[in-house]
């Protein structure tokens, strides 16, 4: 009897040993989690699950990939509900940098932008050399435009572009469709109604065997080819400050900046291309 007394008093301390520990075990689990808040066209790419499994094995930890437009990744940021930014918003990033959200910023690496648009090109816009001219032409065709209208880099961008050829569009416009959808969608509308649209190139040549009525407008068949400067896409990545949330893993994402910046790695953004591609998706700024 009194060795079965013992037996259970040992047992039941070693099952609140296995729940203590298990609990310490969650929580550091928990801790090595990387929160990257990111552009929808880095995993619709395919990109990210290219390259991140390798910093999860060094470090044995786990990357959570929340993506967004950048301007809702910036706001991630601010709030300190993400820990590090991986964006291609130039001016928004150093408003945030300037503003103590972020405590670096470095380009890692960079595509184009390019505008796209029915086969048959009613507004006759095909092999323009500048964005902005080919945008005026579908203002004055009147000819439809889609746009993200979603805060994000690309919407930026277009917005820029409209400045420059002097047009402000406005939601009562009957040729402007402004969706708030990401670029994979808009694409897909792009294509069913005959619209024009500008696209990150990477996004538009990952999806293009689903895009059968559209064909590149603006931008050339390859970045070498793009005669605009304007449609440079550059991409940077900014840890966010500590002083944001307690919960923000800042030794961690400093760690993903560097590994990020390796020879290695970069050499592995310059290499990802799919299959039926030619020509890389992203190009590395170290290499």
């Amino acid at each position: 009897m009194i060795r079965t007394n013992s037996l259970s008093v040992f047992t039941t301390y070693l099952l609140m040993f296995v729940i203590l520990t298990s609990g310490c075990t969650s929580r550091t689990k928990q801790h090595s989690t990387l929160r990257l808040a990111t552009t929808t066209s880095t995993e619709n790419s395919g990109l990210l699950q290219h390259i991140l499994p390798e910093f999860e094995k060094q470090l044995d930890v786990t990357v959570e990939v929340i993506a967004v437009g950048t301007g809702q990744a910036i706001a991630l940021g601010k709030s300190g509900d993400a820990d590090v930014l991986l964006v291609h918003a130039p001016d928004v990033e150093s408003s945030f940098i300037a503003e103590g959200h972020g405590t670096d910023r470095q380009n890692v690496m960079y595509n184009d932008f390019i505008i796209v648009g029915p086969k048959h090109d009613p507004a006759s816009i095909q092999g323009v050399s500048s964005a902005a001219e080919a945008m005026m032409t579908i203002f004055e065709s009147n000819e439809p435009w889609a746009s993200r209208g979603d805060e994000s880099g690309t919407h930026m961008k277009e917005n820029a572009l409209w400045a420059v050829a002097g047009i402000e569009p406005l939601a009562s416009d009957k040729w402007y469709f402004s969706l708030g959808q990401g670029m994979g969608a808009t694409l897909q509308y792009s294509n069913e109604t005959d619209s024009y649209t500008l696209t990150d190139r990477a996004t538009y040549l990952t999806q293009s065997d689903m895009l059968p009525f559209l064909d590149i407008m603006v931008g050339g068949q390859s970045i070498s080819y793009n005669p605009d400067h304007n449609l440079y896409n550059p991409y940077s990545i900014i840890p966010v400050n500590p002083s944001k949330s307690v919960l923000v893993n800042h030794k961690l994402s400093l760690q993903f900046v560097d590994w990020f910046l390796s020879a290695e790695t970069q050499n592995r953004i310059g290499n990802f291309r799919l299959s039926q591609l030619g020509q890389p998706i992203f190009y590395p700024f170290v290499r």
